[in-house]
This record gives C-alpha cells, sequence and structure tokens, in this order.
C-alpha cells in the first residue's frame, strides 16, 4: 500500500481544516480502506467563538457523510471539553451520547457527530484517522487474530479487544491509551472492527495509516493470502428471469415494498458461490461491524426466502430476550442471496442501496478466504451481531428515514425512450424513484443518463431476439419488471387508401403493433411476478377516436393496438396486472415537429405558431411531459383499481368529444 500523499496537491488546501478534508478523501480513493460511509477522520482546532474567548474544537467526520467526497460542511464541531468530560463517567447510553453531544456542537445546521467523537476526543493528536482496512479485518477475523496482530506490529499500537462501537469503547480506550500510551504507538488496532492512527500534522496521521494497512499488507503476501485469484467460469451465466421475478417478489414481501435486484456475475462472486464449503464459509456473519446494517447478519444461500424469513425470526428471538429492553424494527427480508448460477445477489430499496451491498460483499469475500488460508474465518459471535443490528441509534435511523418517492423499488420498461413522449416517461420515471430501463433503435439511448437508475439499451423491438435480451438485462440489474409504457411507433407520411404502398402498411403494423404483442407476451411472466401487480401504459393518439384522411396505416395500426390492450385487460385482470391507455394528440415538443413544419402547418390553418399549438377546447398546449405525468399517475395509486380505460390528454379534441 502506498501513500497518495502529493506536496503540490497539498499545498491547496490551506488550513488544519481544509487538509483533514484533503487526507480524508485520500483515505476514502482507496476501497480497501472504507467503503460507503465507512471510516472516520477528525481535526482538533483551536477557535474564537462569538464571545472572543479560544475554545478547543473537534471537527468529527459527521453522519451521512463520505470521505471519497467530503467537504469541509461535513464535519462537525464538537466542544473537546466536554467531549472528554464525557468519557470520564461510568455509564452513559448510547442515545444520551447522542444527546449530549449534539449539546455540545457550536453549530447547530452541521451533520450530527459520529457515535465515535468521544474516542477521537480522548486520543491526545491533533488528527485522527479510521479505516476498517480489509488487511485488517481479514487477520483480526481468525482465531489467532489478536496474535497476528501483536506479531505485526510489536508496540507500535495498542490491541482493543472487539467492543460494539460507542460509549463503552470509547471509555475501554480512555483507560488504555493512559496505561499503554508510549512515544512509539502510533495507531491503535480494533479487534474484528478498525485501525486508529494519529498525527500532530494530516500528513502524519495520514502516512501512518498507509503505514500500519502496509504491514498487514505485507504480512498476508507473507502468507501467501493477499493477492488472490478467481478462476474465470468455463459456463456462459445462464438462468431464468421468471425464477429470478419470483425471488424478488418474496423478498419484497419479506421486506414490506418493492426491492430492488441487482445480480453481481463476476468470476469472484460465482467462484463463492460455488464453493463446496459455501453454508460454512458465508455463515459466519459480516467482515466488520459496519458493515452488519448494509448487508444483515448473513446471506441467504439459494431462493427459500420463507426458510431465511424463518431462521431469521429465531435468531431474533434467541438474543432478544438477552437484549437491552430493545424496541426493534424486525425486517426479515435477506440483504444478500447465494445463487450458484448468478453468483451474488445483492437487494435494496434503491438500485444504490443494492450496489452498495453488492460492492462490500465483493470486499467481505476476499476477506473471508484470506481469513481461511490464515486458520479459518471467524466474525463476531450472535450475540453481538444482534447487538449490532438492533442498535439503538440504528433503530433511530431507520425510524426517521421518511417516506419513499411512490415508486421507489420499481422497475419500469419504456419503449421509444431515446426522444419525445418516451424520454419524458423515463424523465417523470426517474424523478419519481423508478428504476428505468429505455429501449430505443437509436444508440443514443446508452448514453443520455449517466445514474444507475437508469439503463439504456439499443433494441429493434420488432427483434424477438433483441427483446429477449433487454428483459434478460433487465431481470439481471434490477431483479424484475413492474410496468412496461409502449410508447415505440412510427407515423409514416400521408397516403391515401388508393395509393397505398402495403410494405409500409406492413412496416406500421410491424412496429406499432405486431412487435408490441411480442413484447406483451414475452413480459407478461415478470409482470405476474411485480410485488404492486404490473402495469402497462399504451400511448395511443387521438386518430383512434378520430382518424384523419391519408393516415390509414398509423390510425389502424393505433386502434388495432388499444383493441389489443382492452383484450389484455380482460385476460390479465385475474394476474393483478392492469392495462390503459393515453390518447395525445397536438403533442409539438417532440422530433418531429420542427420549427418549419409548425410553421407550415399553423399557416396552412390560417393562424399563427401559437395559436396552432393551444387550437383545442381548452386553448392549452400539450407537452410531452403532459402525457408523461399521466403515465406515471397510472403506474401509481390513483389507478390501483382501474384498467381498460382510455383516457385523451390533447385540450380537448371536438372530434373525439
Amino acid at each position: 500500500m502506498k501513500s497518495l500523499w502529493n506536496d503540490k496537491e497539498a499545498s491547496e488546501y490551506k488550513s488544519d481544516l481544509a487538509l483533514r478534508v484533503y487526507t480524508s478523501r485520500l483515505l476514502g480513493r482507496d476501497k480497501s480502506l472504507v467503503l460507503h460511509g465507512g471510516g472516520n477522520t477528525s481535526v482538533k482546532i483551536k477557535v474564537k467563538n462569538i464571545l472572543g474567548k479560544e475554545e478547543d474544537i473537534l471537527y468529527v467526520k459527521g453522519s451521512g457523510w463520505d470521505l471519497e467526497t467530503i467537504e469541509e460542511a461535513g464535519f462537525s464541531p464538537v466542544r473537546l471539553d466536554k467531549s472528554i468530560e464525557l468519557s470520564n463517567l461510568e455509564k452513559l447510553s448510547d442515545p444520551q451520547m447522542v444527546n449530549e453531544l449534539k449539546t455540545a456542537m457550536t453549530n447547530y445546521g452541521s451533520p450530527a457527530p459520529s457515535v465515535e467523537t468521544i474516542l477521537h476526543a480522548i486520543i491526545p493528536f491533533k488528527y485522527v484517522d479510521h479505516t476498517h482496512a480489509d488487511a485488517l479485518v481479514s487477520i483480526t477475523n481468525t482465531p489467532d487474530g489478536e496474535k497476528f496482530i501483536r506479531e505485526i506490529y510489536g508496540k507500535k499500537v495498542i490491541v482493543i479487544p472487539y467492543l460494539m462501537p460507542g460509549f463503552d469503547l470509547a471509555r475501554y480506550c480512555a483507560v488504555e491509551f493512559k496505561k499503554s500510551m508510549n512515544k512509539d504507538i502510533i495507531g491503535m488496532a480494533l479487534l474484528k472492527h478498525g485501525m486508529f492512527s494519529f498525527g500532530d500534522t494530516a500528513k502524519e496521521s495520514y502516512e501512518r495509516q498507509i503505514q500500519l494497512i502496509d504491514m498487514a499488507d505485507k504480512f498476508l503476501e507473507s502468507r501467501k493470502a493477499l493477492n488472490l485469484s478467481y478462476a474465470a467460469s468455463k459456463k456462459p451465466v445462464e438462468f431464468n428471469r421468471e425464477e429470478i421475478s419470483v425471488l424478488r417478489k418474496n423478498i419484497s414481501k419479506a421486506a414490506g415494498s418493492p426491492m430492488i435486484l441487482f445480480s453481481d456475475t463476476n468470476n469472484k462472486s460465482l467462484h463463492f458461490a460455488n464453493d463446496k464449503n459455501i453454508s460454512k464459509i458465508s455463515q459466519q456473519g459480516p467482515a466488520t461491524p459496519d458493515h452488519i446494517i448494509r448487508t444483515k447478519r448473513l446471506p441467504a444461500i439459494g431462493h427459500d426466502v420463507a426458510a431465511y424469513v424463518d431462521d431469521y425470526k429465531k435468531y431474533f428471538e434467541r438474543n432478544a430476550p438477552k437484549a437491552r429492553d430493545k424496541k426493534t424494527m424486525l425486517d426479515a427480508a435477506p440483504k444478500l442471496v447465494i445463487d450458484k448460477k448468478l453468483g451474488i445477489i445483492s437487494t435494496g430499496k434503491s438500485i444504490k442501496d443494492a450496489m452498495i451491498v453488492s460492492e462490500i460483499y465483493d470486499h467481505t469475500i476476499d476477506i473471508i478466504y484470506r481469513a481461511e488460508i490464515l486458520g479459518g474465518y471467524r466474525a463476531l459471535d450472535e450475540f453481538d451481531l444482534f447487538e449490532m443490528e438492533y442498535w439503538d441509534l440504528e433503530q433511530a435511523k431507520l425510524k426517521k428515514s421518511g417516506s419513499a418517492p411512490v415508486m421507489q423499488g420499481e422497475i419500469v420498461l419504456v419503449t421509444g425512450a431515446a426522444s419525445g413522449i418516451g424520454k419524458s416517461c423515463v424523465d417523470a420515471f426517474l424523478k419519481n424513484g423508478a428504476c428505468v430501463v429505455g429501449i430505443d433503435i437509436n444508440p443514443d439511448i446508452t448514453t443520455i443518463y449517466k445514474k444507475e437508475e437508469y439503463l439504456g439499451i439499443v433494441c429493434d423491438i420488432t427483434d424477438e431476439a433483441s427483446i429477449e435480451k433487454v428483459l434478460n438485462q433487465a431481470v439481471l440489474k434490477f431483479g424484475g419488471l413492474d410496468a412496461i409504457v409502449l410508447n415505440a411507433g412510427i407515423f409514416p407520411k400521408s397516403m391515401p387508401i388508393a395509393a397505398m404502398d402495403i410494405s409500409t402498411w406492413n412496416k406500421v403494423m410491424q412496429i406499432n403493433l405486431t412487435a408490441n404483442v411480442e413484447l406483451l407476451k414475452l413480459a407478461h411472466p415478470l409482470l405476474k411476478n411485480s410485488p404492486k401487480y404490473g402495469r402497462v401504459v399504451i400511448i395511443g393518439s387521438k386518430n383512434v377516436a378520430a382518424p384523419g384522411p391519408g393516415a390509414s396505416a398509423y390510425s389502424a395500426s393505433k386502434a388495432a393496438l388499444n383493441q389489443l390492450a382492452r383484450v389484455a385487460a380482460l385476460e390479465w385482470g385475474k394476474d393483478g396486472i392492469r392495462i390503459n391507455s393515453i390518447h395525445p394528440n397536438a403533442v409539438f415538443d417532440t422530433g418531429i415537429w420542427t420549427d418549419e413544419v409548425l410553421q407550415s402547418r399553423a399557416k396552412s390553418y390560417g393562424l399563427t405558431v401559437d395559436e396552432y399549438k393551444k387550437n383545442n377546447v381548452l386553448s392549452t398546449e400539450v407537452t410531452s411531459h403532459d402525457v408523461a405525468r399521466l403515465a406515471v399517475e397510472m403506474c401509481g395509486p390513483a389507478f390501483a383499481k382501474t384498467t381498460g380505460s382510455n383516457v385523451p390528454v390533447d385540450g380537448g379534441n371536438e372530434r373525439v368529444i
């Protein structure tokens, strides 16, 4: 492990707090040191208060901030003297500790201080760094972990047995510091937890952390346990997407809300899932206590969610009587599923949550195998796991999580999504918390959004094999499908029936009608397994009710699609799937309506462009965003008891009315 400190970069950070930001980000860059909000850093600074008096203030990483992206505002300013005084108390519950630390803050608008604030306060150095380095927890999660640590570091570190983060850990460390501290000590190793380093400068504290973890790396290397390799699978990944959608439905039921399932099919995950000892090595608990809230106590092996939930409830019942009067929120749904075909399937209320779980467990697999080489992986015992998972402070966070977006945890497929109404639908569903699969023949579909909640796929909807691939990719990335917006279509140039080109007619029918039949047929099993029941929104046309001359192919295709929707509503009602149609008209903010076309059309009616756009009963302009908003509503609770409906979005058309 090498230091990332750069004198030129560091010179741009002028204050003690700014340098604290710099070295915190250096730590955050390395995922083998900290993951997703893990780790902690602090700096002690003398600050003049409003009365002009100097105070010693501890700036400690605040709750909710990530070291990789932290800013000065991410540090909570806490009065150092009070923090140290709290460490002298005989007892202090964690909720009381949090309250006392809040009262010691000098800026009410700052984030809540870390639960390790008191621990940072009692360490008698200006800068303190704390990581959950993979190398360290690989070594300490073994039967001989403490012996190995003392062998590696000698007198360079104070060794602390596992204690749950919070007041008890801080108080224990305060005693150990007074007893053990000397000039050779540069760090503190917390068994099964992490490594602290400290120094008088930001550089010293940071580089001591790197030095200590590098020593752990070299120890692992000497035991041939540092650089692990995982052979590539000889077989292509094969899976049944309907089976995965059933798994998602059952996990969502256990969780009480729709869940996203992310399948990690890399070589490491597949190797781990197919390990002959998987039932032993995977059932030891997470690598550090910080990970248990994300990954839960144990992963599920296989798809039997009911058995996992039953086992989880028994685990709760075994430990709850021994715990300190815990009023808990029991969530028995697995966060991880080990699948022989797919590797590791992680779950979350959002794709971001699921992918965080996936990344944490990716590191955990390495830690488990390294520990196995060193004598066997041994994580926390069951009671310690329970204490951490149902910690008062974590339960308080869950209760404060607030209301979720209306479509959080749901997956929507939008066809013709690269522009116009389709793109507006993608926007609207993303804003309402959904994950969206956008497909289009336009290659731009893959790059119009750069966010994990969006998956853009180039697809010719008339090609069945392409649709199969789309559905497979949707299931691998998100776990299933909850709703489809059938928007893709073409409007050929005006052509009277007497002059109809049958090849044009067939092409319009193939794209506007037949392709949608095929997609619905293939997607039906996934929609049937939607946790909140499937939904289909058809983007129809005013031409269904009021066709115009020269548009026979388009009008007939849209009318047939509308009839298909009505039949599907009848057939799929027993599966809880609802199908509703939107019939837009005169939606001018789409690609086919250029300024030139608009001016030409308006002139032919003797109207200005603005008058032409509002040439309807309500004298209002209809946009693609208006259509998209209704599409979202049709997939939400407002339309929960509606199917087979036809709703115009046209400002009122006299011919339709």
